[in-house]
């Protein structure tokens, strides 16, 4: 039995001195390391040691909720002592409960997620360095804003009163550089990162500096634009920024406070029929692949949007009680969100096919309405004409509203960024409002 099956086991024993109709515990510890160089010091060398006890008393349709970081007899008995008593004085929610028996991950598959590493401080830090070593080499690579490795491990339980028990284990290692580079007075930066569950599967410290030296390199010199609509291209690493946007609207808890640009969207057509939403949350060694949510339920493959149409919304039993529907074990979220591409290339096929207009590589402030879809951000990237780059350019904002940019998308490419939780390629959208000056 492991440690966090004996806490639970105990706190569930201190429950039986109260009332209670139902209850449900969250258990986490973890550990971890994470180191930062800068110009070939150490800045920071952390060692991480967490745990955490949330717990959900429910005394019939009133519910209290309390956590603690003292995992003790005494800590355990004090937080549940807290829920109860905000269970007690709380008002009745007709839509509080725990999910049904029947949909709880009593069978949770093993998704292979845990992969430890043995990392000392010294091999952290001589990894750090190396990658921004390598990156300062660049020429034209000026200064750097640092490198930083870390690597995190964490045991996770789910019990409640339905007598279900659900562990997972997971572990995230990551090494990550940003790098200044400078031509005569311009200075711009550029920041790569590789993140794996397993160590063994990330890239080498050389690859991370030079491609942040690539970035911040071709990035000098930018110009700004006047204002003009064109097509607009966002690369991976920002493109699923823009369907996180989409999977909000889509969330139970927007819909049922009637704040979504896409209410009452069920079965509404919100992007071309080449393209659909799916979660995977069940494939084996992903990140941000999840066995259950934190209902306790089950996870599955499912669509969110199909042919271009919504087919569901995100919710978890809350929500799902709110609106009358069934969960779809998205309480805390979703988990290994696949956007199905419909073009069989990637950026450059892409640039060749929009031949005029911008590519986004970089977004910058937070002018999103998610209430009305309107969109608003500051942006940097590069001016292509022909099908190709002509020059990078910076200064200016682009501009729309995400119901248009969505039903405006033209190709979704095959060049997924694995490194987040929404999987999906570069993003041609057929035009936005281009606002900077000349």
């Amino acid at each position: 039995m492991s440690s966090l099956e004996q806490v639970a086991q105990q706190a569930t024993r201190l429950l039986r001195q109260y009332k209670i109709s139902d209850y449900e515990i969250s258990l986490n510890t973890g550990s971890g390391i994470t180191t930062t160089v800068r110009l070939g010091k150490v800045e920071a060398l952390q060692y991480h040691l967490g745990k955490n006890f949330d717990i959900f008393v429910y005394i019939g349709q009133k519910k209290g909720y309390a956590s603690s970081l003292d995992l003790s007899q005494d800590g355990l008995n004090k937080t549940i002592e807290s829920a109860y008593l905000i269970a007690k004085y709380t008002h009745d929610d007709p839509f509080n409960g725990l999910a049904p028996k029947a949909l709880m991950a009593f069978n949770a598959p093993d998704l292979d997620l845990y992969h430890p590493w043995d990392l000392s401080a010294q091999r952290s830090i001589d990894l750090a360095k190396e990658c921004e070593s390598i990156g300062l080499q660049q020429s034209e690579i000026d200064n750097s804003q640092g490198a930083e490795v870390s690597s995190f491990q964490e045991q996770m339980l789910y019990t409640n009163s339905r007598g279900l028990v659900a562990l997972q284990n997971t572990t995230r290692h990551s090494l990550n550089c940003g790098l200044i580079a400078k031509r005569l007075d311009d200075k711009q930066t550029g920041y790569e990162y590789t993140t794996t569950l397993d160590a063994k599967e990330m890239e080498s410290p050389k690859q991370v500096g030079e491609k942040a030296a690539l970035l911040a390199q071709q990035k000098l010199n930018a110009k700004s634009l006047n204002a003009r609509k064109c097509p607009v291209i966002f690369i991976p690493r920002l493109s699923n920024g823009i369907f996180s946007q989409l999977l909000g609207a889509l969330n139970g808890s927007n819909q049922y406070q009637k704040s979504t640009f896409l209410l009452d969207s069920m079965d509404r057509l919100i992007l071309p029929e080449s393209i659909s939403l799916i979660e995977d949350p069940l494939v084996k060694k992903t990140l941000n692949a999840r066995a259950f949510d934190q209902d306790g339920v089950l996870k599955r493959q499912q669509y969110f949007v199909q042919n271009g149409r919504v087919c569901s919304y995100i919710m978890g039993q809350y929500c799902a009680n709110q609106l009358g529907l069934k969960t779809t074990a998205n309480a805390g979220g979703v988990n290994n969100v696949m956007i199905t591409p419909n073009f069989s290339g990637g950026l450059d096929e892409m640039i060749k096919t929009m031949n005029k207009g911008l590519v986004v590589t970089e977004l910058m402030g937070q002018g999103i309405n998610l209430t009305t879809g309107d969109y608003s951000r500051g942006a940097a990237g590069f001016w292509v004409e022909n099908g190709e780059i002509q020059y990078p350019v910076s200064g200016i904002t682009i501009a729309s509203n995400l119901k248009d940019m969505f039903l405006g998308v033209v190709h979704i490419g095959n060049d997924i960024d694995r490194r987040n939780n929404i999987k999906v390629g570069s993003v041609l959208v057929n035009q936005m409002a281009i606002a900077g000056q000349l």
